[in-house]
């Protein structure tokens, strides 16, 4: 593996469009997906929040992939050669609703790059903002933070706990199955053919994982859906970190706890009880 010793800063500033109609078909595949017989969404209805990850896919032929099912780097992305790829979090905040069936754009600018030493190896940071507008209107604002990294040592899978500690209180909680369907259809709705989410022999054999490894933005989802199921208002923002990866192997909880009456802490704990993402959402005023 190469270092990396280009001059990203041509980079920085470089900016993309996408325009979606943001078909009610896919909506209700999400709706599908995530057991929600509940959300009304017909044409013209509100988008839950989070859902447009569904929309405005990359659409890169298939000889344009790299070996890791991902878009090879060096069009909108930077062609940084570190072969592991995360979405390691993000900060949004959600103005008016994207509506269903109605024309949309995003438009994406890459606001930074960085490249670093932590304890896993060299690393590089991009940080994506981008704005979702319909009618002209912004109606998100995202930024996101993906990272790429070296090649390192296997991950070891973790122990499982015997029982779940007790919730604080108020919390509301939910188990999650992470089972290969449910990641396939969220790499199918997401267009996303990386594949340590969906190819078991390639995500242990050659990046080491012990098992499929849980999509980042599905786990913030079903945070999001938690929120959305328990909380009757509107989110205003939300925003989430990964802090280690979940897999297929074994259920885990997310947990949502009030902390007052505009925010909620949000957490998904792996199947030892470490924390392996924390994300918070502040809610509309009453």
């Amino acid at each position: 593996m190469n270092d990396v010793t280009t001059d990203y800063a041509e980079w920085i500033g470089r900016q993309e469009t996408t325009d979606d109609d943001l078909s009610q078909t896919l909506a209700l595949a999400a709706a599908a997906m995530l057991d929600d017989t509940q959300t009304c969404l017909g044409t013209g209805s509100a988008l839950p929040p989070l859902w447009h990850w569904f929309y405005f896919l990359p659409r890169v032929p298939q000889m344009l992939l790299g070996i890791d099912g991902h878009p090879q780097r060096g069009g909108f992305m930077p062609p940084i050669p570190y072969p592991r790829r995360m979405f390691a979090g993000a900060r949004m905040r959600f103005h008016h609703p994207l509506l269903i069936g109605q024309p949309a754009r995003r438009a994406a600018t890459i606001r930074d790059i960085r490249l670093k030493s932590g304890r896993s190896g060299k690393l590089a940071f991009v940080s994506v903002c981008y704005g979702y507008y319909q009618d002209d209107r912004l109606c998100i604002e995202e930024e996101q933070d993906i990272v790429y990294r070296e090649p390192g040592p296997a991950v070891a899978c973790t122990r499982m706990l015997d029982e779940w500690p007790p919730l604080p209180a108020g919390a509301c909680a939910r188990i999650v199955t992470p089972d290969p369907r449910l990641l396939f259809r969220f790499s199918a709705l997401t267009f996303n053919a990386h594949r340590i989410h969906y190819d078991r022999p390639y995500a242990m054999k050659e990046e080491g994982y012990p098992g499929l490894v849980v999509h980042g933005p599905l786990t913030a989802v079903l945070l999001m859906e938690l929120v959305r199921q328990e909380v009757a208002r509107p989110v205003q923002e939300f925003s989430f970190r990964g802090l280690t990866p979940l897999f297929d192997l074994a259920p885990f909880r997310i947990v949502c706890t009030p902390v007052n009456e505009r925010q909620c802490a949000l957490e998904a704990q792996a199947p030892d009880g470490a924390t392996a993402m924390r994300a918070s959402v502040e809610l509309a005023p009453v």
